[in-house]
């Protein structure tokens, strides 16, 4: 039993359907030219979903990204042409429209409080702990992404996560307790960690540049926008006790303070002349946009400067108006930078291009250290592997990851999840971290233990059973239309 058990430890792994479609951090990957059918506006139909181009480029791109991260960076258009990444983009697109076409059928929503509830608890959106509004930004600008595409894309997936949810599934005692028996297979095994440090890297100009020169597409400079601009500086005026009191009148429920209370009038004059500076502002900068526009702003200050989302001293709203700029539309109305006004004029646009050797070079460098070392790491584990001695364990299951105490917890976790679904008695397995961790199973036997999480961990893998299964009933359910041919 526990020998077959050993063998089928694979078909045991808790795996779960995720449909994600906003993602962030996954760069940008196309793949040329295709021809259409009828509906160029869209590359497939599912029911009344319609999946546009600009969906598939990213779905496209988040699988590469991950085949990249699997494959320590060998991953090229080649491997992604042979893995079929472009169909399998558009059926996950296809798989997802169905579900969502589940949630039309039944007046499922995703509302605004539930899609910022999400937006602020995403850690990479978090600073010190707190959701920071400029970071947020300031990534999804990183991502190509603009903030209504990307909350758009989320609300999706919040959407396919609702639909989901209304299908609950329980785990049977029988169940539990065949979990019980499988997570209960312990090993002794004698292991040994090959660490990247052990590996010295020669990064002269000899080994590094033709390294760069296979690779060099990967390392391009950023987009920059060539800009003239005129500034209005902020612009301080005295005003009467009447003007300040009509504007308090008018405005009032917009002063308060920190407990939510309206503030007096003398309590609020401070606000209220900056706000009032601030039309002022505004108004002046409005009138020397037009005349500028027009070529008739003599006396005026035209500046020259490049920018790019590094080198931007304008801020993030500032440049995402720029971004939108065009060589037949050139201007941008006023924008207020801190207390002062900008208008802009777009001079020319500098798309990305590959840098050049030294321009590269200090970024080359931590790439080549990196598939170096774990391409002599793995070396090493082929020719020693089968010979190896290490440290021998007491019998462990795939919970026991603090006994390998030579390796990080996350390090050791990974390890014993490739461990247990392994059938090699001896073997190695290189982490994510670049280690690599050779293994020989000295023994087995099953302990009398049980599992105090079994009930969710079968839950998983019954979902993951029972997602396929709804997808192949809503297929029959839902007509799907391809109009992209070359996948």
């Amino acid at each position: 039993m526990i020998t077959w058990m050993q063998k089928h430890k694979k078909y045991l792994i808790i795996t779960i359907w995720i449909s994600t479609i906003a993602f962030v951090g996954a760069g940008f990957v196309g793949w040329g030219q295709y021809s259409y059918g009828d509906k160029a506006g869209s590359v497939a139909k599912v029911g009344s979903i319609e999946i546009s181009m600009g969906e598939l480029q990213k779905s496209y791109s988040s699988l590469y990204t991950q085949y990249s991260q699997m494959f320590q960076g060998e991953f090229d258009e080649e491997k992604a042409k042979s893995f079929g990444l472009k169909s399998q983009a558009l059926n996950q697109l296809t798989q997802q429209a169905l579900v969502l076409n589940l949630a039309k059928s039944y007046n499922l929503e995703v509302s605004d409080a539930e899609l910022l509830n999400e937006i602020r608890t995403q850690d990479y959106f978090l600073k010190n702990g707190v959701f920071d509004k400029e970071l947020y930004k300031e990534i999804l600008l990183r991502n190509n992404l603009s903030i209504k595409e990307y909350e758009a894309g989320l609300k999706k997936e919040l959407l396919i996560r609702k639909t989901l949810k209304l299908l609950p599934i329980e785990a049977k005692e029988s169940e539990i307790k065949i979990l019980d028996t499988a997570i209960s297979i312990a090993d002794k095994i004698n292991y040994k960690v090959l660490d990247t440090k052990i590996i010295n890297i020669d990064t002269s100009d000899e080994f590094l540049k033709p390294f760069w020169e296979s690779k060099k597409n990967n390392f391009m400079t950023e987009i920059s926008y060539d800009l003239k601009f005129i500034k209005q500086a902020k612009i301080s005026k005295e005003y009467d006790d009447a003007t300040l009191t009509q504007y308090y009148n008018e405005n009032k429920t917009s002063f308060k303070d920190s407990e939510g209370k309206i503030l007096s009038l003398d309590a609020a004059k401070d606000k209220i002349k900056a706000e009032l500076d601030a039309k002022e502002t505004k108004k002046e900068a409005l009138k020397t946009y037009v005349t500028y526009k027009k070529g008739q702003a003599e006396g005026v200050e035209i500046q020259t400067l490049t920018i790019s989302p590094t080198k931007n001293p304008f801020g993030i709203d500032a440049f995402e108006v720029i971004s939108k700029l065009t060589l037949t539309a050139p201007f941008s109305k006023p924008i207020m930078v801190g207390e002062d006004y900008f208008t802009f004029e777009l001079v020319k646009i500098n798309q990305p291009k590959a840098k050049s050797y030294e321009e590269a070079k200090n970024n080359v460098i931590y790439l080549y250290i990196d598939e170096q070392k774990k391409a002599k790491l793995l070396e090493l584990a082929k020719n020693s592997f089968a010979t190896f001695n290490g440290i021998t364990t007491d019998f462990i299951t795939g919970n026991d990851y603090n006994t390998i105490t030579d390796l990080a917890g996350e390090e050791a976790k990974e390890f014993l999840s490739m461990l247990f679904t392994t059938q090699n008695k001896r073997g190695f397995f290189t982490l994510e971290s670049g280690n690599v961790v050779m293994y020989n199973v000295l023994e087995q036997k099953l302990l009398n233990n049980t599992n105090t999480d079994q009930n969710n961990q079968i839950v998983r893998l019954k979902s993951a059973m029972f997602s396929e299964g709804l997808i192949k009933n809503l297929q029959n359910k839902y007509k799907t239309e391809i109009f992209i041919q070359g996948l």
